[in-house]
């Protein structure tokens, strides 16, 4: 299982992106991630830079609350050629936008919605959608489990692994507990995200570097 650590806080790249990387970059992160709002493009192309000088998988992720502002940020995943997208209900466009990279695209199952986002869909609606998305070209999916107003997060993992069994299912939003972490190894799901969590100390409250966040979340994969 893989942690994807995002330089996100509040759904925005943080300003000092490049310092904060610069501040974990011995701590062995393989997966960094950010959004394409809080700082420029040229910030971008060099925080991508940087990403791959780690030896680190690089990956956008989708925020957006309409069509538009979407498939932007897909073209903007072509421009910056990271290696992974995450999120976005606009598959068959998005596709189009990313054929000939090689970014694996990973969209949003069921009825992402609002800012912060909550998830509508039952289990079925989940599976159908994860199956849908692979049969059009996607990777796997980026589900935001713990943003469900439907169903239980559990249930909408299980739907989705069981719709996915040779594609990747990443967790986005609100990891942000030991015991989640925990949840999702035993629900054998590929990787997840956190961000803000990192950032508000969550992980080691008595620790003031972000490192030690890292490390922690870090520790609870072995």
């Amino acid at each position: 299982m893989n942690f994807i650590f995002m330089l996100t806080q509040d759904d925005r790249t943080v300003a000092n992106c490049l310092d904060v990387l610069e501040e974990v970059a011995e701590c062995g992160l393989s997966h960094i991630g950010f959004k394409d709002i809080g700082v420029d493009k040229a910030q971008l192309l060099d925080l991508r830079q940087a990403i791959r000088e780690l030896g680190a998988t690089s990956y956008l992720e989708v925020v957006s609350e309409t069509p538009e502002s979407a498939l932007a940020s897909a073209e903007m995943a072509a421009e910056l050629s990271v290696d992974r997208l995450l999120g976005g209900t606009q598959v068959a466009r998005t596709i189009e936008i990313l054929a000939g990279t090689d970014i694996a695209y990973y969209p949003f199952p069921g009825k992402p919605q609002g800012h912060p986002t909550e998830l509508g869909g039952r289990a079925e609606d989940i599976a159908a959608d994860c199956l849908r998305f692979v049969e059009m070209g996607a990777h796997g999916v980026d589900l935001l489990a713990y943003r469900a107003t439907e169903a239980r997060p559990e249930d909408l993992i299980g739907a989705a692994r069981g719709a996915l069994p040779h594609s990747d299912l990443i967790i986005a939003g609100s990891v942000a507990s030991a015991e989640r972490i925990r949840d999702l190894a035993e629900l054998k799901v590929d990787g997840f995200t956190i961000g803000t969590a990192v950032f508000e100390r969550q992980f080691a409250p008595q620790e003031p570097g972000l490192a030690a966040q890292i490390e922690t979340v870090l520790s609870l994969l072995n």
